[in-house]
């Protein structure tokens, strides 16, 4: 019987605890998030890219994040801290508000108006 307590003690030594899997998931997730990467670009020192993503689901659908949010803004505001948005949002190239072909025309009046100023201006500054 002791040998077989020896083995269970051995083999549950070799696995990480609880609390340190979950200190390197959540690593994994915080590393995700500063690098903007993919999660399969997880490094694997952090762990399964699968478990990260999966923690995050989670905690988002029972609240986690927002309530983790709410007590670290209310110690910071205590300790004199502020906290600001550093959301990145990423828009497709078509999508960063070009003028569509068909709208030549306010553009036009815009260069004519603006050309009119600087000719107006032009004896002033000689």
């Amino acid at each position: 019987m002791g040998r077989a307590g020896t083995a269970d003690r051995s083999l549950s030594a070799k696995r990480q605890d609880p609390a340190q899997d979950l200190r390197r998931t959540i690593s994994a997730i915080l590393w995700r998030h500063q690098n903007g990467a993919a999660w399969r670009a997880i490094p694997a020192e952090l762990g399964p890219w699968w478990q990260a993503a999966q923690i995050v689901i989670r905690w988002a659908r029972a609240g986690v994040w927002d309530r983790l949010l709410d007590r670290v803004q209310s110690r910071g505001v205590a300790l004199g801290m502020v906290f600001l948005d550093g959301t990145n949002i990423r828009a497709h190239q078509k999508a960063a508000g070009a003028v569509k072909r068909g709208d030549l025309e306010p553009s036009e009046t815009i260069v004519k108006l603006l050309a009119a100023r600087v000719a107006a201006m032009a004896p002033r500054l000689a």
